[in-house]
């Protein structure tokens, strides 16, 4: 199995968490930001950093890219295309805003799925629709190593 199909393997157990902001408890609740923090707990172990609290708007009014900055100390930047099972992506959730929601590439090809926290809805895997894919601000993947 490669690492890619490892995290979405672990991410699929997420499906069904509720929607908790600031949370990271599989079958209990998780945000956007929780998901990746258990993916990454059960791929590479013990957290790189520890996550300040964070307001909903995620530093919009300051228009700081705190979770873009994140990613790339702890992740690799990838270009947006060609994508791959596994991927992390980060989404501007409105044009020229920052980058603010993020979640797992699940499936490629002619019907692109990702696996995400959504406000009202928990964690799902849905497809990467037009709507979504315009909103991608960036791509990542895990570094390599396994716990």
């Amino acid at each position: 199995m490669t690492v890619g199909e490892q995290i979405i393997a672990e991410a699929r157990l997420w499906l069904g968490t509720p929607y908790l902001h600031q949370a990271s408890v599989r079958g209990a609740g998780a945000d956007c930001l929780g998901l990746l923090r258990g993916v990454w707990r059960a791929i590479h172990g013990d957290e790189p950093e520890p996550v300040p609290a964070y307001t909903a708007d995620w530093a919009e009014p300051s228009r700081q890219e705190v979770l873009l900055a994140v990613a790339r100390r702890w992740l690799r930047e990838k270009d947006c295309h060609p994508a791959a099972v596994g991927d992390v992506i980060l989404f501007r959730m409105r044009e020229g805003s920052i980058a603010k929601h993020l979640g797992f590439q699940s499936e490629i090809g002619p019907h692109p799925r990702f696996i995400h926290a959504y406000t009202g809805h928990g964690v799902i895997e849905c497809s990467l629709s037009t709507p979504w894919e315009r909103r991608i601000a960036a791509r990542f993947a895990f570094p390599e190593g396994t716990k």
